[in-house]
């Protein structure tokens, strides 16, 4: 089941419409748009090659947009910037694509009358609208590693051990929480490591400092090749198979704002999601391009692990809520998540109009 929002069906159509008087979609559509500079924070991994598509082929740009890119590293600090942006203000992020369980527990908290605050970072809350599907994984895209030569060989031999993820709580540990449990250990029973952001978790493995660690590709690769990595299991696998991991998102407050700016960003980037899901060479090209530290060699973008990249069959907010719900599921089972929690609070048209704060 997928909810449309009537309000950005329309932005889209008047864009369209205007498009086909004017006989150009990007004069057009700058006529009408709200904003043209965007700030769009994204998790710097393969789960984000939608998004770097289109930044890097202009695809954003096609349509009167000046994207600049700031790298995601942790979720729950997006959001707090996301939530707390005001116009011009230095840490302003109009939009991010970040993992669907930080999102989740954001929303839930403002559900349950949280709000974010600038003296207590602490506090993770925000009214969000998710927009636009970002991936599904696939075998390979997100592992749990270890060292060649390390006594850890099984899973049950990393009770009492440290595991590194990038966050407390996140996609990453949810995943790892699912494949232990679903092998008879108990989560509880290892020590997550949450201080290192994904870019530093590769030499802090190769360093010892930590027994094991999660990662996503490029991570994943990097950590193979450059750190001398091995995996010790596949997350892909059970009831996380084919799980969904990130998706890209904006405050109801921001997309009332501005829906004919979110219509010409949508656009964009369903047409990178879609390359994305058909060019491996585009994504590798866009990978190798990300700033530096953060992007990867030639070499190492051919061994990546590609996730599947979802495109919306209908408008803006075409999201697969039965996938979204099975995140919620996994969440609750695993971090004690709330079984009244409904992902339509997430979407826009929640079944009373636009949502305001």
């Amino acid at each position: 089941m997928r909810t449309r929002r009537t309000a950005l069906v329309v932005a889209a159509a008047t864009l369209a419409l205007a498009a086909g008087c004017s006989g150009s979609t990007t004069a057009a559509s700058t006529l009408s748009l709200e904003k043209t500079n965007l700030t769009v924070a994204a998790v710097p991994a393969l789960d984000s090659a939608g998004f770097f598509i289109a930044l890097y082929q202009g695809l954003f740009a096609a349509q009167g947009l000046n994207v600049r890119f700031v790298p995601a590293t942790s979720s729950e600090t997006t959001i707090d910037q996301q939530a707390l942006s005001t116009p011009g203000s230095k840490n302003e992020v109009d939009i991010s694509a970040g993992n669907y369980v930080s999102y989740i527990q954001a929303q839930q908290n403002w559900n349950s009358g949280a709000r974010p605050s600038a003296s207590d970072p602490g506090i993770v809350a925000a009214n969000l609208d998710i927009f636009a599907e970002g991936s599904v994984m696939q075998a390979g895209a997100q592992s749990l590693f270890t060292l060649p030569g390390s006594p850890i060989t099984t899973l049950s031999q990393l009770q009492g051990r440290t595991v590194a993820i990038n966050a407390p709580n996140n996609i990453l540990y949810l995943l790892a929480a699912s494949v232990l449990a679903e092998h008879g250990i108990s989560p509880n029973k290892v020590h997550f490591v949450t201080k290192y952001a994904l870019p530093q978790i590769p030499t802090e493995l190769s360093a010892g400092v930590v027994n094991a660690a999660v990662l996503p590709e490029p991570f994943a690769s990097v950590a193979e090749e450059s750190n001398g990595a091995v995996p010790l299991v596949d997350l892909n696998q059970g009831a996380t198979a084919n799980f969904p991991v990130e998706g890209y998102v904006v405050t109801k407050q921001w997309a009332q704002q501005n829906p004919h700016t979110l219509a010409a960003f949508y656009k964009a980037l369903e047409e990178g999601q879609e390359i994305a899901d058909t060019n491996r060479a585009a994504v590798e090209n866009a990978m190798e391009r990300l700033p530096n530290p953060l992007g990867v060699s030639k070499d190492i973008a051919a061994l990546m692990a590609l996730d599947q990249y979802p495109v919306g069959a209908g408008p803006v907010g075409d999201v697969d809520t039965i996938q979204l719900q099975r995140v919620v599921d996994v969440m609750q089972q695993f971090l004690g998540f709330q079984s009244s929690f409904n992902v339509n609070s997430m979407l826009m048209n929640d079944g009373r109009g636009w949502a305001g704060e």
